[in-house]
C-alpha cells in the first residue's frame, strides 16, 4: 500500500481519517461497547470480554486512548477506561459533520 499524502487532504479530512481507522478494528469496536454497556471496566474484565490475549487487549486500548476515545486512571495494579467525554464529542461531531450532507430522501437517482 502507498504513502498516504496527508498534505493533499485538509484537517479535518486527514482527523476524521484517523478517527476512522482507530474505530475501524472489530476489537476496538468490542471495547467501546463494553465501555458504553459498562461505564468503566478494568483492563482484565475486557480480556475476559473480547477473549483477547491481554497483551493485545493493552494495544487497542492503547490505540484508543492516544486518540482520544478513552482515559485511564491507575488504581493499585489495575488500570481503569471509560469513554472520554470530550473525545467522544469530537468524534460524534466529526462524522455527523460527514453523515449529515447526505440525506437518502433527497437524493437524486444514482449513476
Amino acid at each position: 500500500m502507498g504513502v498516504t499524502r496527508k498534505e493533499l487532504f485538509t484537517e479535518g479530512q486527514n482527523k476524521l481519517a484517523s478517527l476512522a481507522k482507530v474505530i475501524s478494528h472489530p476489537a476496538r469496536v468490542a471495547i467501546i461497547e463494553h465501555l458504553l454497556k459498562s461505564k468503566q471496566c478494568i483492563n482484565s474484565d475486557l480480556v475476559t470480554e473480547t477473549g483477547l490475549a491481554q497483551a493485545t487487549v493493552s494495544q487497542h486500548l492503547r490505540e484508543l486512548k492516544e486518540a482520544g476515545i478513552i482515559r485511564g486512571t491507575i488504581e493499585g495494579t489495575s488500570v481503569s477506561y471509560c469513554l472520554d467525554p470530550e473525545g467522544w464529542k469530537l468524534m460524534s461531531r466529526e462524522f455527523n459533520r460527514l453523515f449529515s450532507r447526505f440525506s437518502p430522501d433527497e437524493a437524486p437517482g444514482c449513476c
